[in-house]
C-alpha cells in the first residue's frame, strides 16, 4: 500500500512503510507525518511554484533526512544535500533515483523504491504556446519526446504529469504522448493552477480514450489517495 497526498500545483507528498518522498513543495498544509520514517525531499528547480525553502524545517522533524535539489537550486553545501544534474543517477536511503533534462528548467524524476518506480515531472512538458514561433514550439515538441522515449522500458507505478490550462487546447499533449509511450499504472495531472474542472476536460477528450481509467481525479489540496499495489 501507497499513500499519495495532493499538496498544491505540483506539489504531493508519497507514504510508503518506511519512508516518505515529497515533491515540488511549496505550498499547502502537510498532513500528520511520522517523524521515526525516513524523509527524502525532491525540488525539480528554482521556480518559486517548486519550491519554497520552508523545506528546510523538516530537520526539525527527522532524524534521517535527505535533499535532492535540481543544480540550478542555491543551497548550502550540507551533507544531508545531494545536488543533482539532468541525466545523472545517485543512491541515497535506499533509493535508486535517475534524472532527466527538463525542457523548461531543472531536471523531472524516476525514484526506484525497491520493487514500486514513482516519476515526477518537474516543468518538463510538451511546452506548445500559441504566439511562440514555430521553430521554438518544434523544439519543445522534440525535446519533450526525447526524454519520454527515455522511459519506455520502465514500468511506473505513479507518475505526476503537466495538465497546464494556459497551454489552450495543447494543455493535454504532454500527458498524452507520456501515457502513450511508458508503461505507467496511475497518473496524477498536475501543475493545473487549481483549475480542477480540467479532470473533467480529460475524460471528454478523445486522445484520453485508452487510459482514462488510469487518470486520477483530484478535487482538492490535501486530498489523499491510498492505492493498492
Amino acid at each position: 500500500m501507497m499513500k499519495v497526498t495532493f499538496l498544491g500545483h505540483s506539489g504531493f507528498l508519497t507514504e510508503t512503510d518506511d519512508m516518505y518522498l515529497l515533491f515540488d513543495y511549496y505550498k499547502g498544509e502537510l498532513p500528520e507525518m511520522d517523524p521515526d520514517k525516513k524523509m527524502c525531499v525532491f525540488v525539480s528547480h528554482a521556480h518559486y511554484d517548486h519550491y519554497g525553502k520552508e523545506i528546510f524545517r523538516l530537520r526539525e522533524k527527522f532524524g534521517e533526512i535527505r535533499y535532492i535539489l535540481s543544480s540550478d537550486i542555491s543551497a548550502p553545501q550540507e551533507e544531508d544535500i545531494l545536488s543533482v544534474r539532468p541525466n545523472e543517477n545517485v543512491e541515497t536511503l535506499g533509493l535508486q533515483i535517475r534524472t532527466l533534462r527538463s525542457n523548461d528548467e531543472g531536471v523531472a524524476f524516476l525514484v526506484k523504491d525497491k520493487d514500486r518506480t514513482i516519476y515526477h515531472a518537474g516543468d518538463l512538458n510538451w511546452w506548445h504556446w500559441e504566439g511562440e514561433p514555430e521553430e521554438y514550439n518544434k523544439m519543445m515538441r522534440r525535446s519533450y519526446q526525447s526524454e519520454v522515449n527515455k522511459l519506455q522500458k520502465e514500468k511506473i507505478d505513479v507518475a505526476f504529469v503537466p495538465v497546464d490550462p494556459r497551454l489552450g487546447e495543447q494543455y493535454c499533449w504532454g500527458l498524452d504522448c507520456f501515457m502513450k509511450r511508458t508503461d505507467t499504472k496511475r497518473v496524477f495531472p498536475m501543475h493545473f493552477w487549481g483549475t480542477y474542472d480540467i479532470f473533467d476536460r480529460l475524460m471528454l477528450e478523445k486522445c484520453t480514450k485508452e487510459y482514462q481509467d488510469r487518470i486520477v481525479r483530484i478535487e482538492r489540496e490535501g486530498q489523499p489517495f491510498l492505492l493498492e499495489e
